[in-house]
């Protein structure tokens, strides 16, 4: 007898977190639908299961199919910046591009508490947040000026536009202790771990947050967040690991290189595609076959390949077989939206005062320039001063504009996606001079592949520079 195929939700308004989980979790030992197994538990038989299987048994896949949704308010951009280092979430977050941020809304944390420098960081904060708000309608005039409105655009349309734009010019000056709001959406296996990973900060509100977090994912699930617990390895790996770093001796500056890539990356793509789609051999003879076509056979090969591919398609899977490893300079503005693609493995340094400060020309032709770069030069000084008392609480007062150092490896599909959405004509110039830059190399190292990036043809790295910045490294 054949049985009728049948698809549907399992919903959350009528089953808990853990016994959704649990549900799914039994269908590998019970030959019953999931609605039927689902009738049958209730949330103590669940957090029973979980307590053997989860906990006992070290199965914590069955965690992933609890899925919780977390709303977190008014914590500093730093702590948004740890929370989201876990890859499998998703995010949403205020943005510096599309809001304004009030003059008082910034964290001053705990570890300068009864330090001489405590008051002088809410000074310097405020001045930060005094200047951002003063420069806004000075950088919206000057756009007014310059700009023009479209044919086809609205008086108001045109308004939100400037005044957008002045935002985003404006938002170099927000230092990473401003507050901000982000949704996150997580599987339990990832908060436990995201949990772990901040009750293991060495910065208190990092901590508090992750305290928080554990007590309000316990509601939801009880069994498989309740373990969650700082992690002493993490803990003192980090202070091993800088002791030995802090004796590496400085011998270049560079501000984006190429560290290593697959030099047969695209030998390896066509390979990988024709061992897909081809009868049952193994890889090295698609490799060689590959690496024996003459130069017009393997143009012919990638033209037939990309010939029916939109913008939006995704390239074919097998584009993940060329890795590339950079080591990038970019400020922290940029930074906060590259982190988001966390398909690629990203390392960032420390965000310091060490690699200074980029200067929007927007900031100069505005007649803000001098203010700009007095209290960008004020809140670098107090960092080096910061530093020396607590370092990782020293980042707090660093403001978007200045520059942080990236190693990110990533594959030829993820360039793809990373180029066609950061070199956009709506993504802001910040990025879109990294992503430039990043299209750049990839063309000069898999020319016959990296044609076909996504990218508007009629810009460069060096444009966007020479348009919308008065400098990059000003110390």
């Amino acid at each position: 007898m054949t049985k009728p195929r049948r698809i549907y939700l399992l919903s959350p308004k009528e089953l808990s977190p853990e016994t959704i989980a649990v549900t799914f979790a039994k269908t590998s030992r019970s030959p019953k639908p999931f609605d039927e197994i689902a009738a049958e538990l209730t949330d103590e038989r669940s957090a029973q299961f979980h307590e053997k299987w989860v906990v006992g048994y070290g199965h914590a896949s069955v965690a992933e199919h609890a899925v919780l949704h977390l709303a977190i308010e008014n914590i500093s951009r730093l702590a948004i910046e740890t929370l989201e280092g876990n890859r499998l979430g998703s995010y949403t977050e205020k943005s510096t591009r599309y809001q304004e941020w009030d003059a008082d809304a910034f964290y001053s944390p705990d570890e300068l508490q009864g330090s001489d420098m405590a008051d002088e960081f809410k000074t310097i904060c405020a001045s930060l947040f005094a200047t951002y708000r003063e420069s806004i309608p000075k950088v919206e005039t000057w756009i007014l000026n310059a700009d023009e409105q479209g044919p086809d655009e609205t008086l108001k349309a045109f308004q939100r536009r400037v005044r957008s734009a002045a935002v985003d010019i404006c938002r170099f000056l927000l230092p990473a202790a401003a507050l901000a709001n982000v949704g996150v959406t997580m599987n339990a296996r990832t908060v436990e771990y995201a949990i772990c990973k901040m009750l293991s900060s060495p910065l208190s509100e990092v901590r508090e947050v992750g305290e928080s977090l554990r007590e309000v994912c316990q509601v939801e699930t009880p069994t498989l967040i309740k373990y969650a617990a700082c992690n002493n390895y993490l803990i003192s790996t980090r202070g091993k690991l800088r002791a030995y770093a802090g004796a590496v001796p400085s011998t270049g500056d560079e501000d984006f290189q190429l560290i290593k890539y697959d030099e047969d990356g695209e030998a390896q793509v066509l390979a990988a595609l024709l061992f897909r789609f081809g009868p049952e051999k193994p890889f090295q003879d698609y490799l060689d076959a590959v690496n024996n076509l003459s130069e017009d056979q393997k143009d012919q090969l990638v033209a037939d390949l990309m010939e029916n591919r939109d913008t939006f398609d995704q390239p074919l899977r097998e584009f993940e077989y060329a890795q590339m490893t950079f080591d990038v300079v970019m400020d922290q503005g940029a930074y906060f939206e590259f982190k988001r693609h966390r398909m690629m493995t990203q390392t960032p340094q420390a965000l310091t005062s060490s690699l200074g400060f980029a200067i929007p020309r927007g900031i100069i032709e505005s007649g803000c320039g001098e203010d700009y770069e007095a209290v960008m030069r004020d809140a670098g000084k107090l960092y080096d001063r910061l530093s020396g008392q607590c370092l990782d609480a020293a980042s707090y007062i660093i403001p978007n504009g200045f520059n942080r150092r990236v190693l990110f490896t990533l594959n030829l599909r993820e360039a793809f996606n990373v180029c066609r959405l950061r070199t956009a004509q709506n993504a802001h110039f910040s990025i879109r001079r990294i992503a430039y830059r990043l299209a750049e190399k990839i063309q000069q190292i898999y020319p016959r592949l990296g044609k076909y990036l996504d990218i508007p043809a009629d810009e460069t790295w060096q444009g966007i520079e020479t348009r919308h910045f008065s400098s990059i490294y000003t110390r």
